[in-house]
């Protein structure tokens, strides 16, 4: 005789949470760039699983800059201060509700509408949470984006939507402002290479910036450049001399490619591992007559962004709760997580991502 949990049972909420916790996971898409430690696109912060708060502080320890002392000089009296900068995450409660029906709806289907609840509840919470990173990677504090299925309306958690810095933004072709992007500035491998030297030069001609750090893979240094589809399909059809199965190939056999960095990578070229997503921020009103599409792909380094979660009461991220209302005819099932997520910057500069607009517009139109 098989053993049926009953809705609000204790052991169904700690079933049904670890199973949503196991498919949102799965299905968030960032999930592949998130960890512990520094060495992660996206660093996962944990003082607040276990601890009680509701913000997580950090900091950053600036390089030692000032010059030797030679010979028999003094040296005391010319100690160079410690200098670090601060930023921090906070987290807040987000939660989503469904309705799986009542008695006789759920006799007259042949759907386990508790099943279905958990999978649509999952999926939403996993794509909520993909557009959450996007709207903070890219700095669209205006949320001027054009997104038809727009889940995140304004900031969460009280974690600021900051703009790209001047540093970290750059354009495809010969376009260096949002003014001055044409329809022909698309994505292309020349605009990979030269954004590509960005970070390594960056101290170079600013030292008050603080160098993006590439993500290491067994030895070897990669950042991450996420396009959307339409730029994709420019890149693929640019007329080239490097063609896109060599691109393809670079990634193939790149040194760690069974890294999460190349799960779902379409190629690699100067060690940048390229994606894409469709969420990805499209604008409409780029050009100097306001008419210009554009799309906002991002290339990150270490620690582009980071992620905090307040440890769930039933011991995983995501929760999950049972309620039965109407005389306990109709079930509602509610879930959510508390997490806060926020792109690092440090002394009003962002740290591991910059912003990369180029147009693009949809082949199929």
């Amino acid at each position: 005789m098989q053993t049926n949990i009953s809705v609000g049972d204790p052991r169904a909420v700690k079933r049904w949470a670890t199973a949503l916790a196991t498919d949102t996971e799965k299905q968030m898409y960032f999930n592949r760039f998130i960890g512990k430690g520094e060495n992660h696109i996206i660093e996962r912060k944990v003082e607040l699983e276990s601890d009680a708060g509701d913000r997580v502080r950090f900091d950053l320890s600036m390089r030692l800059r000032g010059g030797m002392v030679y010979g028999d000089d003094n040296v005391e009296g010319k100690e160079e201060n410690l200098t670090f900068y601060s930023d921090e995450v906070h987290i807040d409660q987000a939660r989503k509700g469904a309705d799986a029906g009542g008695r006789m709806s759920r006799k007259r289907t042949l759907h386990d509408l508790r099943m279905v609840a958990k999978d649509r509840t999952a999926e939403y919470v996993a794509e909520w949470f993909d557009e959450l990173v996007f709207v903070y990677l890219s700095g669209d504090a205006t949320l001027s984006a054009v997104n038809e299925d727009a889940k995140i309306t304004s900031a969460f958690a009280n974690n600021p939507i900051q703009a790209p810095d001047a540093a970290h933004i750059a354009y495809g072709g010969a376009a260096n402002s949002k003014a001055t992007l044409t329809a022909a500035d698309k994505m292309s491998r020349a605009t990979i290479e030269r954004i590509s030297t960005i970070p390594r030069m960056m101290n170079a001609t600013d030292p008050d910036t603080v160098k993006m750090t590439a993500v290491n893979v067994e030895g070897n240094k990669h950042f991450v450049l996420l396009i959307s589809p339409w730029q994709a399909y420019d890149l693929r059809t640019e007329q080239s001399t490097l063609s896109w199965a060599d691109v393809q190939k670079a990634a193939a056999s790149a040194e760690g490619r069974n890294n999460p960095i190349f799960k779902g990578g379409l190629g690699m070229l100067n060690d940048v591992v390229i994606h894409q997503h469709e969420n990805v921020r499209r604008f409409t009103d780029y050009g100097a007559g306001g008419d210009v599409e554009a799309h906002r792909s991002l290339f990150m380094g270490r620690q582009a962004g980071v992620v905090a979660y307040g440890q769930a009461g039933n011991g995983t991220r995501f929760q999950w709760e049972e309620e039965l209302k109407d005389a306990k005819n109709r079930v509602a099932i509610y879930a959510g997580c508390i997490c806060g997520f926020k792109k690092t910057r440090f002394n009003n500069r962002d740290f591991g991502v910059i912003a990369v607009d180029t147009a693009s517009t949809n082949p199929n139109a």
